[in-house]
Parts: C-alpha cells; sequence; structure tokens
C-alpha cells in the first residue's frame, strides 16, 4: 500500500467516526474543546489562567502563572490556528526570543529552536515528559505549547540552559464534538485535519486525531512536503477520582529538504580586509574571476536524483492518576520511536568554490538511524496547609532509558584510505570543483543549478563503475545508550497574603556509553561510558501588590553533562570517539549555567488579558574549549542579558492579542584558544601554536539581539475575523573566522601575524508580515484565507556556522473551510 493511501485511510477512519451520532452540547472543559456557540468556538476570548492549563500540562507547575517567579509564555490553541502553523517550527516563530540553527557539525536535521541565545533542541517535552529525539513535529494533536524561559534543568532534567518547550497534547474531554478542516492554496497547498471527540459512556470518552498534508514551498524550485499522521486516545474514568488514558501517536513524512544559499566568501578568498559580512550569496553576484549574473531565491542547489528525507515517530503513552481530596498520584509511561534517513544537500564553499570560480559543490550529507526511549515518570501533586502558611507542591521521580543508533549511505565496498565508506560526491578530489566533477554534477554553477541533473553514484570518485547506494556496515554505525534517575521536589509556599516563596530541587543519576562507529578494518568495536550526577536547584520570591499582581525575583542553575544529546542533537561536550581521544573521558564536567531574573506580571480584565515584564542574565562555566596548552579544557564562557515584555490575552470582547519584544546580549566571553599551524623552517620543525579564539567578545550565534512578535486578531459584526501579524528579527551570526597567521625562523622563533581581516558569517535582519481574513458562513462552518510572508520578503531563517543559510518560503496563500459539531 502506498503511503499517500495510508494517509488516506488514516483519516478515512477518522471521518467513520465523525459521521457516528454526535451530541451537540457543550463540553463543560478543556481549552481544545468547542462550545456550543458557534462564535464562542471561533472567537473565544483567550483565557490565560486556570487550573487545567497548569496541572493537565505539567504537574510541576505547582502555581498560576502570575505566581510564578519565572517568564512563561503559553502559546494557545487559538494563535496557532490563527497563524496557519503546521508545524512547531511555524508555530514558535510567533514567539519573539526564539531563533532556530541549522543541521550543522553532526547535527541532525529537525526542530532546532535557541531559547534566550542557548540551543534547546535537547530540552522539548511532550505533557511534562522529555523527547529528545530529533525530529521535525507536527501541531495536528497539539492543545497549547509552554516556553518556560531560562535555567531549567530542576523542572525538567538534563541540559535546559536557555529554557524549555512542552508540548501539550489533545486528550479525551467530557463532552461530544467534532471538527474538520480542509485547506488549499498556492504552491499546490493541501492540508486536512480532523479531531472528533466521542463520550461513548459514563466512564470512557475518546479522542482522534487525523492529518494529511501536501504541499510545494512558495518560492523555491523542486522542494516538497508530504506528511500524514493519527493520533486516537481513550480516558476511562472520565469525572472519577481514578483514571486511565492511554493514547498513540503516528506520523510519517517525505519531503525533498532544502538547505538554502551558499555564503559568498570564506577567509581564504575575502575581497577586502577588515570587518567582513559573509552574507548569502543572493541577488547579483560577481564572483573573483569576473562571472557576474543574479541568484534568485527559488534557486536550489539540490539533485532530486540523490535527496530525499524519510521518516516515522511512534509514541504510545499511558496514564494512570487518582485523586485524594485535594492530592493527586500520577504514573505516566511511555515509549517512543523516531526513524529517519536522508541525504541533503549541504551547498559547500569551505574551498572557496562560489567566489572563486561561480560553482557550489553539492556536498551530500546523508544519516539513517533510530532513536527509542522508555520513560517513567511518576508525580504526587496537590495542596495543604501548615497552620497559616499555605503550600502547592509536586515531588516525583522519572526513570528513562534512551538509545540513539545511526549510520551513513555509502557506495558499498569503497573504502578510503581510513578505512571509511563514502559516498561518491567528489569528496577526495582537490579542488573540489574541476571540469571532471562539473560533468559528474559534484558541482554546479551558482547562477543556474539543475535540480533534474542525471547525477549518478559510481563506485569512487575517480570510477566510472555506477554502484548502488546502500547503508554501513553495522560496525561503522555509532550507537548511544543511556539510563536516567531523576527525583524533584517543588513547593509555592504563601508565607503571608503579598508573599510567596516558589523553592525547587532535583537531583539526577546520568549514565550514558557511546560505541562510536568503526572502520570496516577494525577487528572490534571500542566503547566509552561515564556517570555524572547533578544536583539543581531553584529559588524565588514573588510579591503581590493586588491579587492580580506580582513581582519576583528567581535564581535558577542548569547542568548538561557530557553526551546530554544522545548523538541527536549538536554536542558541545561530546563523549570521545577514539582510543587516542580517550584520556580526556575522566576530565570531562557538566557545563553549569545560572540564570537570575526579576519581573513583573499582571492579570487584567477578569484574568482574560496577561502582561509580563522580565529581565535577567544567564552565565555559563565549564564550556568545552581549546585551552592555551593546546588541551580540552573546561573554561569556557557565556554571558546572555536581555530583558523580555509579553503580551496575551484579550484586549475587548472578539478582540485577542499574542506577542512581545526580546532584546539580548549574548555575548562569548571566552571561547578558548585557536591552533595555527607553523610550517618547517630548516631545522626548525613544523608546528603549533595557540592564539586567543575568534570567537572572543563576539556576538553569539544562532541568536538575534532584538526580535518582536505581535499577532492580533478582531471580530466584527458578529461573523467577519480580521487578523495580521508581524514579525521581526534582527541580525543573526553563524560564525567566526580570521585571517591570522604564524611562521618561525630557523631557530624556532615563531611570529604571530595579526589578522587583516575577520569574518562574520550572518544573515540580516527582516520584517515578515502575515494576514487573515474569516467570515463566518453558518453557527458552526468558517471560511478564513491566510497570507504568509505577505510583502514576499525574501529572508532567511536559519544560519549555518561555515557553509549556508537556510532561505525562508516566499508569499503563499491558502483558504481554509472549518466545520464543527
Amino acid at each position: 500500500m502506498s503511503n499517500k493511501s495510508k494517509s488516506f485511510l488514516a483519516l478515512s477512519c477518522v471521518g467513520f467516526i465523525a459521521s457516528a451520532p454526535v451530541a451537540v452540547a457543550a463540553p463543560a472543559g478543556g481549552a481544545d474543546a468547542p462550545e456550543a456557540d458557534g462564535d464562542a468556538v471561533r472567537h473565544s476570548d483567550v483565557v490565560v489562567t486556570g487550573e487545567r492549563e497548569r496541572r493537565d500540562a505539567n504537574p510541576k507547575f505547582i502555581a498560576p502563572p502570575v505566581d510564578t517567579p519565572r517568564s512563561i509564555v503559553v502559546l494557545p490553541a487559538e494563535t496557532i490556528e490563527q497563524t496557519g502553523s503546521a508545524t512547531l517550527a511555524d508555530a514558535l516563530r510567533t514567539v519573539p526570543g526564539i531563533t532556530f540553527g541549522a543541521a550543522e557539525g553532526g547535527n541532525p536535521i529537525g526542530d532546532r529552536p535557541f531559547i534566550r541565545g542557548f540551543d534547546s533542541q535537547g530540552s522539548t517535552y511532550v505533557d511534562g515528559v522529555r523527547d529528545f529525539a530529533s525530529q521535525s513535529r507536527e501541531v495536528f494533536a497539539v492543545d497549547s505549547i509552554q516556553i518556560i524561559r531560562g535555567s531549567d534543568t530542576t523542572l525538567g532534567g538534563r541540559g535546559n540552559a536557555g529554557g524549555t518547550i512542552n508540548i501539550i497534547s489533545k486528550t479525551p474531554q467530557k463532552e461530544s464534538f467534532a471538527r474538520a478542516t480542509a485547506s488549499y492554496g498556492t504552491a499546490d497547498y493541501k492540508r486536512f485535519t480532523a479531531d472528533v471527540n466521542q463520550r461513548v459512556s459514563d466512564m470512557i470518552a475518546v479522542r482522534v486525531e487525523g492529518m494529511f498534508h501536501d504541499q510545494d514551498v512558495a518560492g523555491r524550485d523542486a522542494i516538497w512536503q508530504r506528511r500524514w499522521g493519527v493520533a486516537p486516545s481513550i480516558t476511562i474514568g472520565v469525572d472519577s477520582p481514578t483514571r486511565l488514558t492511554i493514547g498513540y501517536y503516528h506520523m510519517h513524512s517525505n519531503e525533498l529538504p532544502d538547505s538554502g544559499i551558499p555564503y559568498l566568501y570564506t577567509i581564504g578568498n575575502v575581497p577586502r580586509t577588515g570587518y567582513v559580512l559573509s552574507e548569502p550569496a543572493i541577488g547579483h553576484v560577481t564572483t573573483a574571476n569576473g562571472q557576474s549574473g543574479y541568484v534568485d531565491r527559488s534557486t536550489f542547489y539540490g539533485l532530486k536524483d540523490r535527496d530525499f528525507r524519510d521518516t516515522d515517530i511512534d509514541q504510545a503513552t499511558i496514564r494512570a492518576e487518582h485523586d485524594f481530596g485535594g492530592i493527586t498520584l500520577r504514573n505516566t509511561s511511555r515509549f517512543t520511536h523516531n526513524w529517519q534517513a536522508y541525504i541533503f544537500l549541504l551547498p559547500d564553499d569551505s574551498q572557496g568554490n562560489v567566489y572563486n570560480t561561480g560553482q557550489v559543490w553539492r556536498r551530500a550529507n546523508t544519516r539513517y538511524g533510530y532513536a527509542d526511549s522508555i520513560v517513567n515518570q511518576t508525580d504526587l501533586f496537590g495542596k495543604f496547609d501548615t497552620g497559616a502558611i499555605k503550600h502547592s507542591f509536586a515531588i516525583g521521580a522519572e526513570l528513562a532509558w534512551e538509545k540513539a543508533r545511526r549510520g551513513a549511505f555509502v557506495t558499498r565496498g569503497f573504502v578510503n584510505s581510513s578505512g571509511s565508506e563514502l559516498l561518491s560526491t567528489g569528496g577526495t578530489i582537490s579542488p573540489r570543483c574541476n571540469p571532471t566533477t562539473v560533468s559528474r554534477y559534484y558541482c554546479t554553477s551558482i547562477f543556474n543549478p539543475n535540480p533534474n541533473d542525471p547525477w549518478v553514484n559510481y563506485a569512487s570518485d575517480t570510477s566510472t563503475t555506477p554502484a548502488p547506494i546502500s547503508r554501513t556496515q553495522p560496525i561503522a554505525e555509532t550507537q548511544n545508550d543511556a539510563n536516567t534517575i531523576g527525583i524533584y521536589g517543588f513547593d509555592s509556599i504563601t508565607l503571608a497574603e503579598p508573599l510567596i516563596l516558589n523553592l525547587g530541587l532535583r537531583y539526577d543519576r546520568f549514565h550514558s556509553r557511546v560505541r562510536p562507529g568503526q572502520p570496516l578494518t577494525a577487528t572490534q568495536a571500542i566503547q566509552f561510558e561515564r556517570t555524572d550526577e547533578l544536583f539543581n536547584w531553584q529559588a524565588g520570591l514573588v510579591f503581590k501588590p493586588t491579587h492580580n499582581t506580582s513581582l519576583y525575583a528567581s535564581y535558577a542553575t542548569a547542568a548538561t553533562p557530557p553526551n546530554s544529546l544522545l548523538g541527536e542533537g549538536s554536542e558541545g561536550n561530546a563523549l570521545p570517539t577514539t582510543t587516542a581521544a580517550a584520556s580526556v573521558l575522566d576530565a570531562l564536567k557538566p557545563e553549569k549555567t545560572k540564570s537570575y531574573e526579576v519581573g513583573a506580571k499582571a492579570d487584567l480584565l477578569g484574568g482574560r488579558l496577561s502582561l509580563s515584564a522580565a529581565a535577567f542574565q544567564t552565565d555559563t562555566d565549564n564550556a568545552r574549549v581549546t585551552g592555551d596548552d593546546n588541551t580540552v579544557q573546561f573554561i569556557g564562557k557565556r554571558r546572555i542579558r536581555g530583558v523580555e515584555l509579553s503580551v496575551n490575552g484579550t484586549i475587548l470582547p472578539g478582540w485577542t492579542i499574542f506577542g512581545g519584544y526580546t532584546h539580548l546580549d549574548p555575548k562569548i566571553v571566552d571561547g578558548g584558544f585557536s591552533s595555527l599551524s607553523v610550517a618547517a623552517n630548516g631545522p626548525a620543525k613544523a608546528t603549533t601554536v595557540l592564539v586567543p579564539s575568534v570567537n572572543n567578545g563576539k556576538q553569539a550565534p544562532q541568536t538575534a539581539k532584538d526580535s518582536v512578535s505581535l499577532w492580533t486578531n478582531v471580530t466584527l459584526f458578529s461573523r467577519l475575523q480580521i487578523g495580521g501579524g508581524v514579525f521581526y528579527f534582527s541580525r543573526v551570526f553563524g560564525g567566526y573566522a580570521d585571517n591570522r597567521s604564524a611562521s618561525q625562523d630557523t631557530s624556532g622563533n615563531i611570529t604571530v601575524k595579526p589578522a587583516t581581516t575577520v569574518l562574520a558569517r550572518s544573515v540580516p535582519g527582516y520584517t515578515r508580515f502575515d494576514a487573515r481574513l474569516g467570515y463566518d458562513i453558518t453557527e458552526r462552518v468558517n471560511l478564513s484565507v491566510n497570507v504568509q510572508n505577505l510583502t514576499d520578503k525574501t529572508y532567511f531563517s536559519q544560519a549555518y556556522a561555515s557553509h549556508y543559510a537556510t532561505i525562508a518560503p516566499g508569499r503563499s496563500a491558502f483558504a481554509t473551510l472549518s466545520v464543527r459539531y
């Protein structure tokens, strides 16, 4: 059966349930359940407080947001829907202060959000349980998204330096309802979703969500995306003290992945001195050899005959809970299996091909692998009093087993000098782009690439014998395993009517092991492992001038142990992968982070409008860098300072708003040292010399200093809705380089020549506008039109450290018909 047939079959099952008799009654609760009044369903005022949001989302949230001494943003379902977001990345781009990193440095393709300047790829949770594997997440089964900013190991466990993302799933509700949407638009955009909740008895409720999505990418040649998913769940014991919820989530996707546009310069061919910005080579470009031309935003350097990405996500959850009066005991068990395989283009400029010759090397990044996890989490939470002092508490324990295994796609039988298998893309040829490699389509023109080029995989870069593409041998695959034991506790203590003390403690024992892939000539596998014990805490004091306002100050810590991401992200502190590097194993240290924050919050208009402001500083120590003796040392430091303003809720009946402003001062305080090669000179042998890193004092990569996000929606004349958004991000840097060099005389006296050029790879800032128009055809039928990137702005959404930047889609429009019962 084809994948498309399977997807339509999944939606047919949802449609069958939807066609069953459904009681048109107003649900008693649930932020994602429709109400009896159709207008209220589609344009309900956003209530920003509430017990359900806190307890169902994450039992560790022991107080309402206004009483919590840290910055928390809740992205509601209404905003996700109104903005036309289909993926987690789409949704998070409506939140100021979040930028996205590219797949680089061994980092696989997947969601890679940066919060407050820190990579939070490994800090994503589903209903309060860690979801560690690299993946591109959908929103069809998402109720809302919580973004908790600041050092957060106490709340979630290892590695939360800048903040965490908690995805809240749609679960069975008390009342029956059904909803379906169908969207069609430019770039052959097609999307269908269904959400059916059925109360089948006094004790049982069932809910099923389904999705099919198929589109090209606006403004980009050749790129397409296709996926389908289904998420059934059942709750036994609805409205009773004892409840059991069983849920399953599956999503399958296929796509032609897009990496973007290469940077124009490398440090070796910059045509001028001083501080130089190397931006993507787009628009009018003139190369060093005199070629001139225009690189359009649609230009795609990949190959249809080679590039692909396939993924599968399967997740099964069992949650049992029982209420003991004001205290609840909950146990959650989850099994997750994530699989992905891809070959995607990385338009490489490492040898200066783009500016020197007007050629782009079609380097192939390849990967296949899976990530499995079994997590059991027990939480006891509720309220009690000790005399006049009130407590809202949560205590719990987490047991987790995680495994990730990966390999690469290769030409079976071709082994290079190091004993490794390769894919034939010209990687062994120098110079990389010459008439031979161009004739094999390993390189292409920066101005006129053809994604339909008939690329052929040969037995080697110089062979004329075609060869199949296959997976590496098992001995060449890398496997990571980890076990976690975590114990935590939180207490929100009302000392007196205006004062609340918020405390949290967590202990983790994290044991990980890596079995690195070995050359085919190896006779046995090797492995390295270590255990880290992490103790983190948070403390905050809240002063409440009124019941709905608060002032607070807080302190929190975080720790990122070695091998924290298990190869499913960019590891700043990975375990060694060779016996030669094994000496560093015992010297490894967890990266430590401290956050200081002060702020103010207010819930206005009866809790329907939330305002907040925060100022903070986050300091990271123990970052792994090269020391002045050319050894690994843990002296790296980073400092992020900033302010955040947020607004969320209803200004007037029918007028909602979501957004804010973030200003960051992200600085690399100490990036360690860099090694310069020193050539031999007579009796003086070749050597190296260490110089301070070019990164010292620079703006932290992947982080915008200023960002603004504002989305608003207004209902006019009861049936007409007008919405729109503005999103601004300032310049983002990918990485830095300079042209310092070193030489020596015959006596071995070394001279370091200062840099005349500092190259900063970056993407310029941008402002994007979106718009929406909706109309209620009947109380239960709505037709809306979304226009994204209204002005067709050319901008870049991700900045790679050295090779390329990801270009964002052009203007697109799609209409959506929504039906509710």
